[in-house]
């Protein structure tokens, strides 16, 4: 049986690494949040919330997303 998880148990391996870019950046989940929906992704605070924790998977037009508001390359959003 396949199973759709990180070694860890977690549902994505780049939350963390977002949590840790948004606390270099000094923004809340919500400020994070507006910013995406800046750049046409519907995301509210519970879901970044939710991915940093690893308990929602993130797209690949997430991952995009992601990588313009954060300035951060995909490989360094998804580094292990």
């Amino acid at each position: 049986m396949f199973i759709n998880k990180n070694k860890d148990g977690l549902n994505n391996i780049c939350g963390k690494n977002i949590a840790n870019f948004r606390k270099e950046l000094n923004i809340s989940q919500r400020a994070l949040a507006d910013k995406l929906q800046i750049f046409g992704l519907d995301v509210d605070k519970n879901a970044i919330q939710r991915i940093e924790c690893g308990k929602r998977f993130v797209t690949d037009i997430e991952i995009c997303a992601f990588s313009k508001v954060l300035n951060k390359s995909y490989s360094e959003l998804l580094e292990d």
